[in-house]
């Protein structure tokens, strides 16, 4: 069986969620525990001033996040997870979303350069 192929998602879009949800654009990371991909949203924010990334750096990174999440076809997931997750991200605790890979998790854990 198939999958669908789902829309991809756009750096503006991922912000704009963010945005909407909680006021301010929070950082994302990917992470490799175990040979397993997580999805971060962090405590940090980019309106924030002690936040130590400029707009465009910020926006570099967050292009490198969501090119991978499209790559291993999770936009959908990580769009609706991103719009009702029920919590919000705090100092010292970040929201983790566990991604599951199409068949080529292996190749992003081995090559992930973030």
């Amino acid at each position: 069986m198939a999958l669908e192929p789902q829309p991809p998602l756009k750096v503006e879009e991922v912000i704009s969620w963010m945005k909407d949800r909680w006021g301010v654009s929070y950082d994302l990371q990917l992470i490799v525990r175990n040979k397993c991909l997580y999805l971060q949203i962090m405590w940090g924010y980019l309106e924030q001033q002690s936040f130590p990334l400029d707009e465009n750096t910020y926006r570099n990174n967050l292009n490198k996040v969501v090119e991978i999440v499209n790559r291993i076809g999770q936009s959908s997931i990580v769009k609706e997870w991103i719009q009702t997750v029920p919590q919000k991200p705090r100092v010292g605790r970040a929201l983790t979303l566990p991604l599951k890979g199409n068949g080529c998790l292996d190749e992003f854990i081995v090559g992930i350069d973030l």
